[in-house]
């Protein structure tokens, strides 16, 4: 039994859910799949897959195989990249995850340059704005803003961008335009809960001023934000990326622009305990320079 290749097309039943389409996938037929996963079992001497009416679920056991089946197979085409060097394509999955809304504006959109550079690479995006574990859910790298809470985790920054006060032209035609920082615990606001909170501290050459927003509505989405601030409910904090096409368009106005807030940071995060593959590391310093141009 050739392992790594039975390693490929168990990993290959689990990403399709099914013998038929990992079959087409692999371009060989039904019966050599189901014959690889008996084999492998055999020789692991464990179930990997429950097999019922609604399809194929992996085990406990195989989904931890899964995970370091994957990993193995990683490693040996870094080796064999290193070992032909730069003339090497990438090829494989690439596993991302994001916060959906800035994937949607920023990252999804502009994926088609980097696959072009690859043709023999293919791309998983996982839209979440909660951080789940990288090594549970088979992310190669994600990107992830704000401040880290994990200090344990692998990460570098590879961008930033500033904080912004936002509000519509009609909002502020009902409740006026705010000159300074104090006045805007007397407006309604949107608190996003995730992206900072209520509490902000602003400077202006050397003077400081600590406001807590007086939000009715508090979102843990940052979708849930933009349509809020967008149907004039309130105004917000947020970082320029979350509102860019709209300031651009005037269908909000930043407010309070000589006045500083903390910058909202991007960063590249990857599982602990691994070494970052070539996909994620070329994925990264693509978007790196995406969003210096932004």
């Amino acid at each position: 039994m050739d392992r790594l290749a039975a390693m490929e097309t168990f990993i290959k039943v689990v990403e399709t859910g099914s013998f038929s389409a990992a079959a087409q996938h692999l371009n060989i037929g039904q019966p050599a799949v189901s014959k690889s996963i008996a084999q492998l079992e055999t020789y692991l001497a464990v179930r990997l897959l429950l097999r019922s009416t609604r399809g194929l679920t992996p085990t406990e056991a195989g989904l931890a195989f899964f995970e370091r089946a994957r990993r193995t197979l990683e490693e040996a085409d870094e080796a064999e990249r290193a070992a032909r060097g730069s003339a090497a394509g990438l090829r494989g999955t690439l596993r991302i995850a994001a916060a959906v809304t800035f994937a949607r504006m920023h990252i999804v959109p502009n994926l088609g340059p980097f696959l072009e550079q690859h043709p023999d690479l293919s791309i998983d995006v996982v839209l979440d704005d909660h951080n789940s574990n990288l090594v549970e859910a088979g992310i190669d790298v994600a990107l992830r803003m704000g401040s880290l809470e994990d200090s344990a985790l692998t990460a570098r920054q590879i961008s930033q961008c500033r904080r912004v006060v936002v509000a519509t032209p009609e909002y502020l035609a009902r409740h006026g335009t705010p000159t300074a920082p104090k006045q805007l615990p007397r407006l309604p606001a949107i608190v996003y809960s995730l992206g900072g909170g209520a509490h902000w501290t602003f400077t202006r050459h050397g003077e400081q001023q600590a406001v807590v927003l007086a939000g009715r509505m508090r979102v843990n989405a940052a979708e849930g934000l933009r349509e809020a601030v967008l149907a004039h409910l309130g105004l917000t904090v947020a970082s320029y990326w979350m509102f860019a096409p709209e300031l651009a368009r005037g269908q909000v106005q930043e407010l309070l622009g000589d006045w500083q807030l903390p910058p909202q940071q991007l960063w590249a995060v990857f599982p602990t305990g691994r070494l970052a593959s070539a996909k994620a590391r070329a994925f990264v310093t693509y978007v790196e320079g995406l969003m210096a141009s932004r």
